[in-house]
């Protein structure tokens, strides 16, 4: 008898071990990549590598329709999985097949294969819609306007919910293809090359091909009519620009600044390293407001930032985007200082060169002009909260940071650290505990208390950057005279700030 239970005992250990990991209990994919500031952005369960998008676009009545294909791979093994969409969708095929589709609160789009997908298993998703994007809320928002040519879809954290589904988060990258038909007699605007152009039967069919890893909030669209400038940075990057005849008399300032992004194109590489896209350029839409966002490879500009003349700071700060936001990308939206505190330093940057206040006068007359009571030192940039993680000071103390780790490990060091960050982080997610981490490795200084006291400190900190010591005492004393450059950079962080 024991013999014999000894036999089966062994036989049933076999079985289970020839049972594969893929025989697993499928279970859904969550709603939410897990992010603690925005809980429900993105989905967990797998990962998208590319976007291929069909759209086609009616201005007179603000009809969208589309046709989305998407190639992705699970990450486990799923029996279900979420899109974020808002618009109305007419069918759903997974692999092929036609897939089970419902809705779940305000942008989930829950889909059911017909069978479940297995962990490692590439698949591909077919979702064809049609709607009025412009006539669809999130908290009252829609991040897709119509213009009175046209239309224009950006906005951060999130703007592709409202023209196509997706995983809508920073961490889930990924190519795009957009195939794009509006009425002939308009044009469109977006990331990347535009492969194609061609116009039959009243329509005109633009494609645009996005060759590097792209978050799906850096990705963008606008439709009507455009003056269309082409050039090239001097390491022969192409650079397409364009401007909504519409603009008026901010037309020229806004030209006489975004025109000038292929000379802020090769001053950063010296900085940071090689511009990471395949692609440069900037667009003005046609509607109001000064918000400008770092759009990949092509920065969207809102003609008010150009109200009073150039705005040479904001293309700055959207260009140095493309490094850090865009290439390197945050791992949560905790980590948007490595975002906008790295885009405003680099204003800081780029006054410095000109000539008009180097970037210690700025964080000193930064540091000068805030009282310690006032609520601007309360925020942490490197946890600013979620419920206002643009406020001032992640760009302002967030800049004053970097300043700090500057003075600390002098020039050649600090841009070293900033220049390895890129190469070690290009088209991927990090951690301001990433930066921090690299910063003491290049440095081989201890910096933890440098970091502490500039990003996690709720207090104002006890010196500005570079006056330690009992002159750099007697220098807070006195105010310090304020740089040429420093109202141009306030006005910027109005358009900046979204």
């Amino acid at each position: 008898m024991r013999r014999r239970t000894t036999v089966v005992g062994a036989l049933a250990a076999c079985l289970l071990l020839a049972v594969p990991a893929s025989a697993a209990t499928p279970t859904p994919g969550t709603a939410g990549i897990g992010d603690p500031y925005l809980p429900y952005a993105g989905n967990g369960g797998y990962d998208v590598s590319h976007y291929d998008l069909h759209l086609k676009y009616q201005p007179t009545s603000g009809r969208l329709d589309g046709t989305a294909t998407l190639l992705a791979t699970a990450t486990q093994d799923l029996s279900r999985f979420n899109l974020d969409f808002v618009l109305d969708v007419q069918d759903v095929l997974v692999d092929g097949k036609k897939a089970a589709f419902t809705r779940a609160g305000a942008q989930e789009l829950q889909i059911r294969p017909r069978t479940p997908l297995a962990k490692g298993r590439p698949f591909t998703v077919v979702v064809r819609y049609s709607d009025t994007p412009s006539e669809k809320k999130i908290d009252g928002r829609s991040s897709w306007a119509r213009t009175p040519d046209g239309a224009v879809v950006a906005g951060e954290p999130a703007a592709a919910a409202w023209w196509f589904p997706s995983n809508d988060h920073p961490r889930d990258k990924a190519t795009y293809d957009i195939s794009v038909a509006v009425p002939e007699g308009l044009q469109t605007v977006s990331n990347g090359i535009l492969t194609s152009h061609a116009t039959k039967g009243g329509w005109t069919h633009d494609t645009w091909r996005s060759t590097k890893p792209q978050a799906t909030y850096l990705t963008t669209l606008a439709v009507g009519r455009f003056d269309i400038t082409q050039g090239a940075t001097s390491g022969g990057v192409p650079v397409l620009n364009a401007y909504s005849k519409d603009l008026g008399d901010r037309l020229a300032p806004a030209k006489a600044s975004i025109e000038r992004t292929g000379e802020v194109i090769d001053w950063a590489s010296t900085l940071f390293g090689p511009y990471p896209f395949e692609a440069a350029g900037g667009y003005v839409a046609n509607r109001g407001g000064r918000g400008a966002l770092e759009t990949q490879t092509r920065p969207v500009y809102g003609s008010g930032a150009f109200q009073n003349g150039a705005a040479m700071e904001v293309v700055v700060h959207e260009l140095a985007h493309q490094w850090f936001g865009d290439s390197v990308s945050v791992r949560n939206w905790r980590d948007i200082w490595l975002s906008e505190g790295f885009a405003e330093y680099t204003t800081w940057l780029w006054s410095e060169k000109e000539g008009e206040g180097t970037a210690r006068e700025l964080a000193a007359y930064a540091y000068a002009s805030l009282p310690a009571d006032d609520p601007f030192w309360k925020v942490r940039p490197a946890d600013p909260g979620k419920d206002h993680p643009l406020h001032n000071a992640v760009y302002v103390r967030g800049a004053m940071a970097l300043q700090a780790l500057r003075e600390q490990v002098g020039d050649s060091t600090f841009f070293t650290v900033l220049k390895r960050w890129q190469a070690q982080g290009r088209y991927g997610n990090a951690s301001v505990e990433d930066f921090t981490r690299l910063a003491e490795q290049v440095s081989g200084k201890p910096l933890h208390r440098l970091f502490e006291t500039w990003l996690y400190t709720p207090n104002k900190p006890a010196q500005a950057p570079g006056t330690a010591g009992t002159a750099g005492r007697s220098a807070q004393l006195s105010r310090p005279a304020q740089p040429k450059s420093w109202k141009k950079l306030e006005q910027a962080r109005l358009s900046l700030r979204h």
